[in-house]
């Protein structure tokens, strides 16, 4: 009797078993079978899938968010702390590359580089670090070209780039124009004589052979006659060179900022520029303190660096000494020019 009950327990198990097979292979028939027919694209995707983050995001960007981090992730190596900046991250694949809303387009030895500088402080800045040249040098390579050149901006940010070439360059206006006409300019103008001097001793720094000031400065030293086809004489003819972009621009979309100004007050000079870029006035004075030994404003050390941020060494370098009568005669040759340039701008640089 007994055994015939545990007989009677394994045949029953056994069957309980296969039933238990059974209904497991119709279950995974049925999964795959709705799989295949494309049911499953209406199961609810993971949580991860849902954030807002990736909402934001169209498909296309999606597409290239994934293609970037996937592309720099087989590139790179994660480091044990964060950097300086310099590395590439994957917050520098989004935004996208725009043609400048602005541009500084003057002059050399002006201040141009100390603008920059400064101006790339502000969060919603985005420049180019070096001059690109196009509308003077390289405008045969088409505006595409010129825009790769450009850094990606977010919304509410703008683009920005400078060189100083472009304000003495008769065919930059039209280019620029053609580019945008919207284009914001900015011109930053100094005294044309120490402006001039300036020049000579960046050229002379780097060509020690070169004949004096005053042998490049005059035509004839007898006479006085100044030569202006001396590009460092050429350059401060300021009235000369803005109604050739005026053809283009009307003076509103032009700034001209003051490159002494900017050295003796640079907070006040970046008010203006920032009101004038239509932005919010977030470099002020407590970004700034005076270098003594280069004789120009530096920026203040920023959150994370190790020492403050000032022009590099060609900056503020000692001018040589120039007679007197000389720097007279090249300050008579301007005042005309320096007195039209104060009517069409509207503004008394004091340079007399």
């Amino acid at each position: 009797m007994g055994c015939w009950a545990t007989g009677f327990n394994f045949g029953h198990l056994k069957a309980q078993s296969k039933v238990s097979v059974f209904f497991t292979m119709l279950v995974l028939l049925t999964y795959v079978f709705y799989c295949l027919t494309g049911c499953c694209d209406l199961a609810p995707s993971p949580l991860y899938e849902r954030q807002t983050f990736r909402n934001k995001l169209s498909a296309e960007d999606g597409a290239r968010l994934h293609r970037n981090i996937t592309d720099w992730g087989s590139r790179q190596s994660f480091p044990d702390r964060a950097g300086d900046g310099s590395n590439l991250s994957v917050a520098n694949s989004f935004g996208s590359k725009e043609f400048p809303q602005a541009i500084i387009i003057g002059v050399k030895k002006g201040g141009t580089r100390a603008l920059l500088e400064f101006l790339r402080v502000h969060p919603d800045v985005r420049a180019v670090g070096a001059e690109p040249h196009f509308f003077d040098r390289f405008y045969d390579k088409g505006l595409e070209w010129y825009r790769n050149l450009m850094p990606r901006t977010l919304e509410g940010q703008i683009t920005m780039e400078k060189t100083p070439s472009y304000f003495v360059t008769r065919e930059a206006p039209a280019r620029v124009f053609a580019m945008g006409r919207h284009t914001k300019l900015i011109v930053v103008v100094r005294d044309p004589v120490t402006r001039a001097v300036s020049d000579y001793t960046q050229t002379l720094s780097k060509n020690p052979g070169l004949p004096s000031f005053q042998n490049l400065v005059f035509k004839n030293s007898t006479t006085g006659l100044i030569d202006t086809s001396w590009s460092a004489v050429r350059i401060g003819i300021y009235a000369k060179h803005l109604e050739n972009w005026l053809r283009y621009f009307p003076l509103s979309r032009l700034l001209f900022v003051s490159g002494e100004r900017l050295v003796t007050d640079p907070a006040g000079e970046m008010g203006r520029v920032q009101d004038f870029l239509g932005l919010k006035r977030v470099v002020t004075n407590k970004h700034f303190y005076f270098n003594q030994t280069k004789g120009f404003p530096c920026l203040k050390k920023p959150e994370g660096s190790s020492r403050p941020r000032c022009l590099g060494k060609s900056k503020g370098r000692a001018h040589p000494q120039i007679p007197s009568e000389v720097l007279l005669r090249l300050r008579d040759f301007y005042r005309p020019f320096n007195l039209k340039f104060y009517q069409m701008t509207g503004q008394d640089f004091g340079w007399e």
